[in-house]
């Protein structure tokens, strides 16, 4: 396995770049540590397969280095990068049998036939493929080829990254649960370094130790699926993070404070920066109460998403939204909202802007 650095890394799709819209990648600096379980999450059209390609050594990029464990392979092509890929539709052969397409990638580098089979039905049995061994691939699942496909990523014991590009979008919905945890799991054993890229927040957040969020071509957002949850560092984060996403408010800046339809909100810690700017404020709608105080509000609807309501209350012409436990207020009853303080941040330009709590000036 391998420590992966990417260094100043862009990438223009067009032959002289200008303009930073020119960039499908801006300029990313990121570390990736061996053994490690990382994500690449983002929505369609933001960089992920672009930055993919260019780590497995499918697209050249315009200016950076990459590096394995200090090495610079940016000029190399991917044979010689020793990485394993799974995709979105299972590369398998049907008419080879599930051992023998576990095995190919061992035979294919001459590996001898004790250590094939071996190792063919170690990842067997980690992926419960052992009773499909004999089997031909062309009549299984398309969940089962997708093990087949993850098992020949993780094959091979010298491979320096695994990737995986949207492994689950051809699987039932009911059958995902059941390999994210599978791919978990194998990642606790085999210990490879593993990056999974995908567009939907919940098997980013349960797959990987540490997400990458990316949106526009650039990082926004490096941390654990409970950091990006509790202190989104833009408010993209918040918004693509969370069901419902981050409650993202207009206000106003005087003297310090942060007001929104005029009524002083309380922040996690002082404003920092510069004035000036478009300022906003954050606050997730599971840190919203609803009582007898706060800023008055009108319930405007209420859904019930099984394990807890969700409330859409309108302060003025603004919505927010709050995740209630329990008993919840009719539509059209006037209400008062409450913020919770030390939740509650103010985005300049869509960056935080308050110093989190226990930070010295």
């Amino acid at each position: 396995m391998a420590k992966i650095t990417l260094s100043k890394l862009r990438h223009s799709y067009y032959p002289n770049p200008k303009a930073p819209e020119d960039y499908a990648l801006k300029e990313i600096d990121l570390d990736w540590d061996d053994g490690g379980a990382y994500a690449l999450l983002g929505p369609s059209g933001c960089g992920k397969s672009t930055l993919l390609n260019i780590i497995s050594g499918l697209l050249d990029p315009s200016e950076g280095q990459i590096l394995f464990d200090g090495k610079d392979v940016t000029a190399l092509p991917p044979d010689q990068r020793n990485i394993a890929q799974v995709f979105q539709f299972p590369v398998i052969y049907d008419t080879m049998t599930v051992f023998n397409n576990l095995a190919f990638p061992l035979r294919n580098r001459g590996i001898d036939e004790v250590s094939v089979k071996q190792r063919v039905e170690e990842i067997a049995h980690m992926l419960e493929l052992d009773d499909m061994l004999q089997l031909r691939a062309a009549g299984l699942s398309p969940d089962n080829k997708q093990k087949i496909s993850m098992g020949r990523g993780l094959v091979r014991k010298d491979v320096n990254v695994v990737m995986f590009d949207e492994p689950l979008t051809v699987i039932d919905p009911h059958l995902k649960w059941k390999l994210r945890s599978k791919l978990k799991e194998l990642h606790h054993r085999v210990r490879a370094t593993m990056i999974y890229v995908t567009h939907d927040q919940t098997e980013a957040l349960t797959f990987a130790d540490q997400v990458v969020v990316m949106n526009d071509g650039e990082i926004v957002q490096i941390g654990t699926p409970v950091e990006l949850f509790e202190r989104p560092a833009h408010t993209f984060v918040g918004h693509f993070i969370g069901s419902p996403g981050m409650n993202v408010l207009s206000c106003d800046v005087n003297q310090g404070a942060a007001l929104f339809h005029g009524n002083p909100i309380k922040l996690e810690g002082a404003i920092e920066g510069d004035k000036g700017g478009i300022t906003e404020i954050g606050i997730r709608p599971e840190y919203v109460s609803l009582g007898d105080q706060g800023l008055k509000a009108k319930i405007r609807k209420v859904s019930d998403v099984g394990r807890h309501n969700v409330v859409d209350a309108m302060v003025g012409e603004t919505l927010v939204k709050a995740v209630v436990n329990g008993p919840v207020p009719a539509q059209g009853e006037a209400v008062h909202l409450s913020f919770e303080p030390a939740k509650t941040r103010l985005y300049r330009d869509g960056w935080i802007a308050t110093q989190a709590q226990g930070t010295q000036p």
